[in-house]
């Protein structure tokens, strides 16, 4: 094989195991089987509800534009003919659907991603506090030194024991008594 088939083959390969791309194949064959469940329940239970103010089958509501309605003798369609039941149908299906769909996998994902973004923002809220505390320590040992070096206590304050915290006068000096 050449090297420009194994980079198409790879490149392909690199494509389908895309996790968007899988993603969406398992989103399609799970939508396709979740249709099969809506529609049941639409044919099972929705339209037997709407049934009880008229028929069972939505997909028979109609209204006539032009008449005469129906079907003549070859079996051709007469008039002009408006199914809403199927639109009806149509739309009673989908909006099940949205509402199973956003009820059972949208909201929870969402609350559960709420969750999720609260432990985080708390981690890095614990970890920020330590480190500004860290800082201000580091600022406060610093400002300590510099307070030993220059013969002073902390805050420019001169300290009651000397020039460091209960040192001998001198200490960390040259012979010549600098720094």
């Amino acid at each position: 094989m050449s090297k420009k088939n194994e980079s198409v083959l790879a490149g392909f390969k690199a494509f389908l195991m895309r996790g968007n791309v899988v993603d969406l194949a398992v989103a399609v064959v799970i939508g396709a089987a979740f249709t099969n469940i809506v529609n049941s329940v639409v044919k099972g239970i929705i339209s037997p509800l709407v049934g009880a103010f008229g028929t069972k089958n939505l997909d028979v509501y109609s209204s006539c534009l032009k008449a005469p309605c129906g079907v003549d003798a070859k079996g051709d369609p007469t008039g002009v003919n408006i199914m809403w039941g199927s639109v009806l149908n149509a739309t009673l299906t989908f909006l099940i659907t949205a509402a199973v769909v956003y009820f059972l996998m949208v909201l929870p994902m969402a609350k559960y991603l709420a969750r999720m973004e609260e432990r985080r923002k708390a981690r890095e809220g614990v970890q920020e506090t330590m480190e500004i505390t860290e800082l201000e320590v580091l600022k406060e040992i610093r400002d300590n030194l510099v307070a030993q070096r220059t013969g002073s206590g902390p805050a420019g304050v001169q300290s009651a024991q000397g020039p460091g915290y209960g040192q001998a006068p001198g200490y960390g000096r040259g012979r010549d008594g600098s720094i």
